[in-house]
């Protein structure tokens, strides 16, 4: 990021209240930078970034733009007709996409980039909560937010944690000392050709990692393996049946999971993390190995491990009200949707479960709807509501429907009802839900929303 520290002193960011974009601007800010920014509207991270002292304009406008502004970095939600981006262009000010911006801070920084096509949230998260706790105290700019900490933070150790996403091929821009490959798998098919394309794209990312650095992947997945096979750096793997770094002796638990890590066949100790679900069994492994990788004593990453508090929206309980429990998890793969439900059904495996599940983008569920279909066996019963439309054209709503995925899923065997408006479920819910039941919501979209009003009216 040499070009930043030395060329520009103000920077404005369009779209600034981005999971993304308001952490990179809390980094920003601590390296010493004039940081301001634009959002269509006030939230939870705007304020906080507004706390820090950093001014923000709510609307996009083109006044927002003033010419004693060094440099530009636009959301990849902003659009290339956004007044501010043209006015900025038109100004000859530099402009630069979030990601590139990422990517340049990251060469100033010892980078940890956690990808895949699901996992890597949580993953990253453990991965910077556990650094904070040994004291290795690293920037964080993350998708999801860690419980009682948030989603970026600031630290002094030199490190960079970030969550690389492969949409576009984004994590192309970084160039980690440490990269994590979580799981490869068919999804964004909107950008995407096939499989094989999205494997080829995190091979490109295996091959951005600095020389001497260090790739950590998940070698039970065979597309991930292959990638291990081929990169030109040193390779660590991690699971359950392959890698150096493994699981046995698992014990699932309602309050977490239990199991003894084992590296190269050697016993390292036991680990407990309240995280439960086999899935997050291997991401606590992932968290091990860059642990192990950066010389953190396994004691330490155990007992951080032990303290992590989870992440919000991933398997998390927002309520137990008269014998039911209520939990929102923000998965929107069906491998994903799988793991949270072989999760839960092994946590409460007596009760009935409910999922509310909202599809997020009509092109994800066109593409994988036999998958959709069939990730909900484990349930009793599914609603589903309206998809929720995102990066999708007006002809991509006319080739798929929440109609026609209730009925594959019916014919899987699994009882499923369309239910359109998220207030007409939540009338149906307290109607049909009894104690001891569990209901979860899933999906990227707002669908928590069910939850909490449902959680509302069972306290009302």
């Amino acid at each position: 990021m040499a070009e930043i520290l030395d060329r520009f002193n103000r920077i404005h960011i369009i779209g600034i209240g981005g999971s993304g974009t308001s952490g990179l601007a809390k980094i920003l800010k601590a390296l010493g930078k004039i940081v301001q920014g634009s959002d269509l509207k006030q939230g939870p991270q705007t304020k906080n970034l507004e706390s820090l002292g950093i001014k923000i304009f709510y609307g996009h406008v083109s006044e927002n733009i003033s010419r004693d502004i060094d440099l530009v970095i636009r959301s990849q939600a902003v659009n290339y007709d956004n007044p501010e981006y043209c006015t900025a262009r038109n100004m000859g000010i530099p402009v630069i996409n979030y990601p590139k911006a990422l990517g340049l801070l990251m060469r100033e920084k010892k980078g940890i980039a956690v990808s895949g096509t699901h996992g890597k949230t949580t993953t990253s998260a453990m991965i910077a909560f556990m650094l904070k706790y040994v004291n290795h105290n690293p920037d964080f700019v993350i998708g999801g937010e860690i419980c009682g900490i948030g989603n970026s933070g600031v630290g002094n150790s030199g490190l960079l944690v970030v969550e690389a996403c492969e949409y576009k091929r984004s994590f192309l821009n970084l160039e980690p000392e440490i990269g994590v490959i979580t799981a490869i798998e068919e999804d964004h098919l909107d950008y995407y050709r096939d499989i094989k394309d999205i494997q080829d794209a995190f091979e490109n990312f295996s091959e951005r990692i600095m020389p001497g650095g260090t790739l950590i992947g998940m070698s039970d997945d065979p597309a991930v393996a292959d990638v291990m096979k081929k990169c030109g750096v040193m390779s660590i793997g991690y699971g359950l049946k392959s890698g150096n770094i493994r699981a046995k002796n698992i014990n699932l638990l309602e309050d977490g999971n239990r199991f003894d890590c084992f590296y190269n066949g050697e016993l390292l100790g036991g680990i407990f993390c309240s995280a439960w679900g086999i899935h997050n069994v291997l991401n606590a492994l992932a968290v091990i190995s860059v642990g192990i990788t950066l010389g953190i004593p396994f004691s330490d990453i155990a007992e951080a491990l032990k303290e992590f508090p989870g992440v919000f929206r991933r398997s998390q309980i927002i309520g137990k009200v008269n014998g039911i429990v209520i939990i929102d998890d923000y998965g929107h793969h069906p491998t994903e949707i799988v793991a949270t439900l072989k999760g839960l059904r092994q946590r409460f495996p007596s009760r009935r479960i409910i999922v509310v599940f909202q599809p997020h983008q009509y092109s994800r569920t066109r593409f994988l709807l036999k998958d959709f279909a069939s990730s909900f066996n484990l349930c009793d019963e599914v609603i589903v509501p309206d998809i929720y439309f995102v990066r999708d054209s007006e002809n991509e709503r006319k080739l798929i429907n929440s109609e026609i995925l209730v009925e594959k899923i019916q014919n899987q065997g699994t009882k499923a009802k369309y239910i359109p408006e998220f207030d007409e479920i939540v009338k149906y819910l307290v109607k049909n839900i009894s104690r001891g039941d569990v209901v979860i919501t899933i999906g990227a979209g707002p669908v928590y929303e069910v939850g909490l009003r449902f959680k509302t009216a069972l306290e009302g």
